[in-house]
């Protein structure tokens, strides 16, 4: 009897413990919860805040730039590519008010993985909070642009075949009218930021960059935003003569 009376106190006394135990975890809980920045929401108004910010300063970089490309060409030479740096890139020109994206690589790798690179952009949209943009976004190879020139020139021949032109009649004026009916769809880049330590635009539109300023850059790798807006910077302090 004396051993049962034991027992019995002996788990009074545990479930007595565990009750005290169980009110101190919940009152604890509570507080931290009415207290943690997380829970109340601070976390994400302040990252929304930053966010506002963020698009703020970018709005006033473009508006601040006598001008800004119509299209830009981002043009990767180096041997190692980065879709995360690529996608920030894009979507800063989203940001600033760029209105033609187009992304080239001499061996082709953006345009075969074009899905993954679309994915890290609309990722990057929404971590950086640059929503519903109205910028069209290529991603080129060199079969673009070399393709286009080759059909204009055989559709220019059916013409002369066909006695509506005279092979004499072929001027950049007329090469620039069948080309505009491609597929490509995009106007000349204005600006091409050039990537890497080859001295070449290693075939991006070939026909295209007549009259294309060109910015080189060491790296698309790690590029800061500053870096960025300084290109444009020196695009838009840069007198384009045509050929002049």
């Amino acid at each position: 009897m004396a051993l049962f009376e034991l027992v019995w106190r002996v788990l009074h006394t545990v479930l007595c413990l565990h009750r005290t135990l169980s009110c101190w975890m919940r009152n604890g809980m509570c507080a931290w919860k009415r207290w943690n920045p997380a829970v109340l929401g601070l976390g994400s108004h302040n990252t929304k805040n930053k966010g506002k910010s963020r698009r703020a300063r970018w709005r006033s970089d473009g508006r601040s730039l006598k001008k800004l490309p119509l299209h830009l060409g981002l043009v990767v030479t180096e041997e190692e590519t980065s879709y995360t740096d690529i996608a920030n890139l894009v979507v800063w020109c989203m940001a600033v008010g760029i209105s033609y994206v187009s992304v080239y690589d001499n061996q082709g790798i953006f345009k075969r993985n074009n899905s993954r690179l679309m994915e890290e952009i609309l990722k990057q949209q929404q971590e950086l909070l640059v929503l519903s943009c109205p910028t069209t976004v290529k991603v080129l190879s060199p079969d673009d642009g070399k393709a286009d020139i080759v059909k204009a020139a055989k559709k220019y021949c059916q013409l002369v075949a066909q006695q509506q032109r005279r092979s004499t009649d072929l001027n950049v004026n007329i090469m620039d009218s069948l080309l505009r009916e491609g597929a490509l769809c995009l106007p000349d880049p204005d600006l091409v930021l050039k990537f890497g330590p080859v001295d070449s635009t290693l075939g991006f539109l070939p026909w295209h960059i007549r009259l294309t300023e060109i910015i080189s850059l060491p790296s698309h790798i790690n590029l800061s935003y500053e870096s960025f807006i300084s290109a444009l910077q020196n695009f838009a302090a840069c007198e384009q003569r045509m050929g002049k």
